[in-house]
């Protein structure tokens, strides 16, 4: 296969994962009020415990504004809450609420659950294989962007 045919192959294959998670994450916005960046956020926020909107961006690997906006939405929703550390009141933490538990308790997972499931009975060797697949063509993807990891600054 020629290496105009790979590239056009795998241009094909991002296209139709951008498709896929799309139609997933309208799926999700359709039953939950959630877009997808916000359901990660949530889950973020659950598996890290109460935690800075700074740990949350580097986990869900979101800008910091862009935590911070959707952090305020989840706010108004009624889903987190914030509140300042006792030890440092510069620092603010967040924490899910009850009703944020509830919502996290019935959403569907942010790449869907067929996904999931399919690849946890995928062999080990191939499961390591694909993440560090997908992580080169993420690096691959980025290194035209000026994407620094500490995602501050965007030249496009």
């Amino acid at each position: 296969m020629s290496k105009s045919h790979e590239l056009r192959s795998l241009q094909k294959a991002l296209r139709r994962i951008v498709r896929s998670l799309d139609i997933h994450s309208r799926k999700i916005d359709r039953e939950f009020g959630l877009t997808l960046p916000q359901l990660v956020v949530l889950q973020c926020v659950r598996d890290l415990g109460q935690v800075t909107s700074k740990a949350i961006s580097e986990e869900a690997s979101l800008s910091p504004p862009t935590v911070v906006g959707i952090l305020d939405n989840l706010d108004a929703k009624g889903m987190i809450e914030r509140y300042r550390s006792a030890q440092d009141r510069r620092i603010v933490h967040t924490r899910l609420t009850s009703r944020g538990q509830a919502v996290l308790a019935e959403a569907p997972s942010p790449i869907g659950e067929s996904f999931d499931t399919r690849f946890c009975a995928l062999p080990d060797e191939t499961r390591t294989a694909i993440v560090a697949s997908f992580a080169e063509v993420a690096a691959l993807c980025e290194a035209g962007l000026s994407i620094p990891k500490d995602g501050k600054q965007v030249k496009i």
